[in-house]
């Protein structure tokens, strides 16, 4: 990716139609999950923030998205993971908002601990 985006508007415009809402439904679900998360460009990816300090990143992909790091929960990921700090969900399948949801939320509170 050579682009450099400013915001993360920018950054989900330019995916296709199909990628783009699954991008934006990740957003809406991760900070319906973290009250009063910020947002930025980190890396050249969209970074959530709290309290001006990076909590997790997501991007978009050809064929599927990614969170990293992998929060600290008691979860089996296997079917999701892909090296030691990446979760790959692919966008040819359902995508799970619960469970991540519940990956936000797991990182909140290791944030708050």
């Amino acid at each position: 990716m050579t682009e450099k985006f400013e915001i993360v508007d920018e950054y989900i415009a330019s995916f296709p139609p199909e990628v783009r809402e699954v991008l934006e439904q990740v957003r809406r679900t991760i900070h319906a999950a973290v009250p009063g998360a910020g947002e930025k460009i980190s890396y050249q990816m969209p970074t959530i923030t709290l309290d001006g300090t990076p909590l997790l990143h997501f991007s978009g992909w050809k064929s599927h998205l990614a969170i990293y790091p992998i929060p600290p929960i008691d979860e089996d990921l296997s079917e999701y993971q892909s090296g030691k700090g990446t979760l790959k969900f692919p966008l040819d399948k359902p995508i799970p908002y619960d469970l991540i949801t519940r990956l936000a939320q797991a990182f909140l509170a290791s944030r708050r601990s």
